[in-house]
């Protein structure tokens, strides 16, 4: 365990970039996960096919680590070699003089493989290479091995010349990574880190100015040397006239207690400036110990709150491991968590996190202008409507994983989809005997997990990370519900899906499902439109016809929308029907049309706005349903039936017309409404029975006497009533 303790996790700082910071965060995850344990500079012309240094090979890992002493040894030196130079120690000349190792590191650099900020694969061309290197460091890189020395003395001993010295503290960039490394480093102690790192700074600008103090006292003319601060300085008894002869330690400490002095300003006033140069510096540098003041106040308040984020996952980190220690998990399990850990930790520089607090309207903006065009060249997505992209995009999230994680597992429930914005992942089918073969390669605008979302079934296949990449999550639910409310982008989702799994003979076994979900879709859809209509929600049924819902679709018993709402009597949802070209003239599975839906409900307004658009009864069976109705004595819908166009002689069966059942059953109010709209007193049944003649069976006097005068009526005019039928419809 304790061999696992010292092998524990180290986390670096991600280096921004002018071009975002995706690419240096996932740089930084293949540096410390299972890319840092190659072979020396890895240096094969199979995987790079010219010479190439890998930048996590473990030499160039250990020359990293000389060039960070060297810059440690320059960037303090260089101070001090611009302001004693004319008494500078000889054997301190004579290292800073040695820029060799830079030079060289200045070659490597063009040799030296990086990751691509957008792609995020390892660019291993080296024109790009050069290109990069050259356009970012190498100017300034270059002019700090310039020897400035032999050039100043070249050139008449020049001022400015000397000046450009101060190129060197460029390579002082290595210090601050240096800390930022070790503040995230989980074996050292954070307190400290900080603490040292604070020193560090403090003593490092009081180096600085200290060194500077001295230049501006040695750049005046020597008659002069003795109005600046230290020619005029007198400490007790002892006398700096001749201050180039003194001891350079004690000018220099003596430099460097008048900056601290100064810096704190506590001084005692035996050191102060004497010209106006020295004045101007000095209130430069007192603003500029202003700044710094609260730069190291704040964080040492820091460190007192214990708030920052670095300190938080630090703590994290640690019960974490100390969790994997004690449970002694295996170490591709502890490789996995600990990467997952510090996804989390580099999380907040995601949309979600950064943009948590900004209003919604603001937000749907940012994520059109991130992800719109992403999306809309991605192939499940093609043909589908502007509005529905932009609700989609609204719901985005992004993810980052590292080469070898597993996406989704095979057989496993799926509650997202993944686009693939950057990188390269493949599918991957597990057989019976175990053994696992690539389906396909997954590039960007890719999709996966659209299948087990939309279908509702098991992950097909294996999702496997072959590079670094990021991908955009949307989950299933929000997903799902607006893809409820986009009705026609739906269909076209499915159409898209099975033609690219036709394409797929690999995928061919998901089409049955993928039909099957178009099916289904398309009766609940069906079933939705119904719903409305029956419930009075015109609305919705607005929302869904709008969307693309047809409104001739029929349910399972082959009614329409317009046959619910005729039927419930809602007169501005069949006039909306109408105006979207609904069939006013369909048959359900039991012959009955929209008009005889309202006639037979009673809504006389709604009947009339069907008749008036072409509709008719379409009575199968007329003279069954009126007998039937007879039969019931309901005279208001047999009132409705004739005045709408029902034949009052139409014959069922058994010939038999409605009056021979009203006349049979003594219904006479009902034989004067049939009689009224030209039912025929002497049709003939299957036996040869006439109206007349069941009333006279009967024994109804009423129906008898209507009957008979509707006989004698018959005999006198028989051509009058032979169309009567036609003139009430």
């Amino acid at each position: 365990m304790g061999g696992e303790i010292n092998e524990e996790f180290e986390l670096n700082e991600v280096e921004d970039n002018l071009h975002g910071s995706v690419g240096s965060r996932l740089a930084l995850f293949s540096k410390e996960y299972g890319l840092t344990k190659g072979s020396a500079l890895r240096l094969s012309k199979d995987c790079y096919g010219s010479f190439v240094i890998h930048p996590n090979g473990r030499l160039y890992r250990c020359w990293v680590n000389i060039i960070f002493l060297w810059s440690i040894y320059s960037a303090f030196l260089t101070p001090l070699e611009f302001g004693f130079f004319r008494g500078l120690s000889g054997h301190l000349v004579e290292l800073e003089s040695i820029q060799i190792i830079f030079l060289v590191d200045i070659i490597l650099q063009f040799f030296i493989a990086y990751r691509d900020a957008h792609t995020y694969k390892m660019v291993q061309d080296r024109k790009s290479i050069a290109l990069r290197y050259a356009k970012r460091d190498f100017c300034l890189d270059l002019l700090g091995c310039f020897p400035w020395d032999a050039i100043y003395k070249a050139t008449g001993r020049r001022e400015l010349i000397r000046c450009l010295l101060w190129t060197r503290l460029y390579r002082a960039r290595k210090i601050k990574q240096f800390f930022k490394k070790m503040e995230k480093d989980i074996r050292i102690n954070y307190l400290f880190t900080r603490i040292v790192k604070l020193i560090t700074v403090e003593l490092y600008c009081t180096h600085t100015a200290a060194c500077i103090f001295y230049y501006l006292a040695t750049t005046i003319p020597p008659a002069k040397e003795g109005y600046t601060w230290i020619g005029s300085l007198t400490l007790g008894d002892y006398k700096y006239i001749n201050f180039r002869e003194i001891d350079f330690w004690r000018r220099y400490i003596t430099s460097l207690y008048f900056a601290i002095v100064t810096m704190a300003t506590v001084g005692y006033g035996e050191i102060h400036a004497v010209n106006a140069r020295e004045m101007i510096f000095i209130m430069i540098y007192v603003s500029f110990d202003m700044i710094l003041g609260a730069y190291l106040i704040g964080n040492m308040t820091a460190l007192i709150v214990k708030g920052s984020k670095t300190e938080r996952f630090r703590d994290r980190m640690t019960d974490l491991i100390k969790y994997m220690n004690r449970n002694k998990l295996h170490k591709d399990i502890r490789n996995q968590i600990k990467s997952h850990l510090m996804l989390q930790y580099e999380s907040s520089y995601t949309r979600a996190r950064i943009l948590e607090d900004i209003p919604i309207a603001v937000k749907a903006k940012i994520s059109q202008s991130l992800y719109l065009e992403m999306v809309q060249r991605v192939p499940l997505f093609e043909g589908c409507s502007e509005e529905f992209l932009t609700q989609m995009v609204m719901k985005l999230n992004e993810e980052f994983f590292l080469p070898g994680e597993v996406i989704l597992e095979q057989g496993s429930a799926v509650d997202q989809i993944y686009v693939v914005s950057h990188g390269t992942l493949e599918e991957v089918v597990s057989g019976e005997n175990g053994l696992e073969a690539a389906i396909s390669e997954l590039v960007p605008y890719d999709i996966f997990g659209e299948v087990a979302v939309l279908c509702n079934i098991p992950q097909p296949y294996t999702v496997k990370v072959c590079e670094l990449c990021r991908l955009l999550r949307l989950e299933k639910q929000s997903f799902t519900g607006i893809l409820q409310v986009y009705f026609k982008d739906s269909q076209q989702i499915l159409s898209n899906l099975l033609k690219e799994k036709k394409t797929d003979l690999r995928k061919r076994r998901l089409e049955s499902d993928i039909k099957y979900l178009i099916t289904k879709q398309e009766t609940e859809l069906a079933l939705g439109v119904n719903s409305a209509a029956y419930h009075g929600d015109l609305h919705h049924l607005k929302g869904l016809i709008k969307a693309g819902a047809d409104p001739n679709k029929t349910d399972y018993d082959g009614r329409t929308a317009l046959q619910m709402a005729a039927s419930r009597g809602y007169e501005d949802i069949v006039r909306f029907l109408i105006q979207w070209r609904a069939d006013v003239n369909c048959i359900d599975k039991f012959g009955n049309s929209p008009l005889f839906e309202a006639v037979r409900a009673g809504h006389d307004k709604v009947a009339k706005l069907l008749v008036q658009n072409g509709a008719i009864l379409n009575l199968e069976d007329a003279g069954t349903y009126l007998c039937k109705i007879v039969a019931d004595s309901k005279i208001d819908i047999l009132r409705r039936m004739l005045e709408n166009g029902v034949d009052p002689n139409s014959k069922n069966y058994d010939h038999r017309t409605p009056l021979h059942v009203a006349a049979a059953e003594g219904l006479h109010l009902l034989a004067s409404v049939l009689l009224e709209f030209g039912a025929n007193v002497l049709s003939q049944d299957r036996w040869g029975n006439t109206p007349l003649e069941e009333g006279q069976r009967c024994g109804s006097k009423p129906l008898i006497k209507i009957l008979k005068q509707a006989s004698q009526r018959s005999i006198l005019m028989p051509k009058k009533y032979i169309n009567v039928s036609l003139e009430y419809k």
